[in-house]
C-alpha cells in the first residue's frame, strides 16, 4: 500500500463544529427595541403636532397661546420618553442573567 491508499482508508476524524454565537437578550428593564420604537413614534408624533400648531399660528387660525401650550406639552412628553429609552437601558439587565 502507499501512503496514498492508507490515508484514504483511515477513516475520517469528527471535523469541529464552529461554536454558534451567543445570544443575546436584550439590554433593558423592558424590551430595548419595542421601547426605542414607541419612543421614536410617540416624539414623531409631537414634532407633527408641534409643527401644525405652528403653522395653524402662523396663519392666524390658532391663538399664539395654543401655540405655545401645544409645543410645550409636546416637549414634555418628548422629553418624558427619551429619559424613559435612557434609562430603560441603563437601570435594565446587562443580559448577563
Amino acid at each position: 500500500m502507499t501512503n496514498e491508499q492508507k490515508s484514504t482508508n483511515v477513516p475520517s476524524q469528527p471535523q469541529p463544529q464552529p461554536h454558534p454565537e451567543p445570544v443575546t437578550r436584550h439590554q433593558g428593564f423592558l424590551n430595548a427595541r419595542k421601547v426605542r420604537a414607541t419612543a421614536f413614534f410617540v416624539i414623531t408624533l409631537c414634532i407633527i403636532v408641534s409643527v401644525m400648531a405652528s403653522i395653524l399660528a402662523i396663519w392666524n387660525f390658532a391663538q399664539p397661546d395654543v401655540l405655545w401650550r401645544t409645543v410645550a406639552t409636546c416637549a414634555v412628553i418628548a422629553t418624558g420618553f427619551v429619559i424613559f429609552a435612557k434609562m430603560n437601558t441603563s437601570i435594565g439587565s446587562s443580559g448577563e442573567d
